[in-house]
């Protein structure tokens, strides 16, 4: 039995990020489903479990998926909340893709419904890890929901890693990895005990920016909170972030370890990268 585990998860989402009354109702007890390339359980793949979930689902779906290297393209659409995907941990599951392009459309993981969690799973887009001669945006996870958690998982690519595009979302001890605005978007967000790691990948050696927050103006509420990370990298420098276009960029960074990989004046102007989209 899951139970125990599934809620301790669903605790930590409601009491650090958001308050009970707007919480979505989603039913319990969660209905399990189980994922396992070899076909000894329900589904071999993570898309085909994700389709069984009716539109405008009110009820948990909870995910088990078997530890493996699924090879696939996943999204989660806007009327399907209530989805939480669980891994065997994420060094044992990983999603992997390889695509590139505009970063709405690249994404290996694209997450639209509410109230998403994911525990222990990384998200890889191979486009720029394996080949980084010509990089680009190449997105491993498209966050665009509300009230969406993240827990002992992994992100990892070279551009546009993580696009954390629209929502109220918290990642927790997770793994970060990427070389040119690899986070980035509008949401707000806190990232706690997460190593955010710079990386060109197998590519040359080249300087990079971690963030990329798009907030729009003093009243937008988009903000970026890191607190008790660990950044750290390889194979060049980092600022630790700029804007991604002409606005109002929060990035707040508390308690954190910074190795020597940041270079000494920290932030970037927008126009660091010129001809990024």
């Amino acid at each position: 039995m899951h139970f125990p585990k599934f809620f301790t998860i669903i605790f930590i989402l409601q009491v650090l990020i958001f308050s009970f009354c707007e919480s979505q109702q989603c039913a319990k007890p969660p209905k399990t489903i189980q994922v396992d390339q070899s076909g000894y359980k329900q589904f071999k793949t993570i898309q085909s479990a994700i389709d069984t979930v009716p539109q405008g689902n009110s009820q948990w779906i909870h995910i088990l998926i078997s530890p493996g290297v699924y090879k696939e393209k996943v999204k989660i659409d806007t009327n399907k909340p209530c989805i939480f995907l669980e891994g065997a941990g994420r060094n044992s599951t990983t999603i992997q893709w390889g695509d590139s392009g505009t970063a709405k459309h690249t994404a290996t993981v694209e997450l639209n419904g509410n109230n998403t969690l994911v525990k222990g799973i990384t998200f890889e887009n191979t486009h720029n890890t394996i080949d980084s001669t010509n990089v680009t945006q190449a997105v491993a996870v498209r966050v665009h929901a509300d009230k969406c958690a993240f827990i002992d998982c992994g992100f990892i690519g070279v551009q546009d890693t993580l696009y954390d595009s629209f929502g109220r979302h918290y990642y927790h001890n997770c793994y970060i990895q990427g070389a040119t605005d690899f986070i980035f978007g509008t949401g707000q967000s806190i990232f706690e005990d997460c190593e955010i790691f710079f990386s060109n990948g197998l590519g040359s050696p080249k300087d990079g920016i971690i963030t990329a927050n798009d907030r729009k103006s003093e009243d937008d509420p988009s903000a970026f909170v890191f607190k008790k990370c660990t950044i750290n990298g390889k194979g060049g420098k980092t600022n630790l972030g700029r804007a991604l276009k002409p606005g109002n960029p929060r990035v707040i960074i508390a308690n954190s370890f910074f190795a020597n990989v940041i270079r000494k004046e920290g932030w970037a102007e927008k126009n660091f990268f010129q001809g990024h989209e």
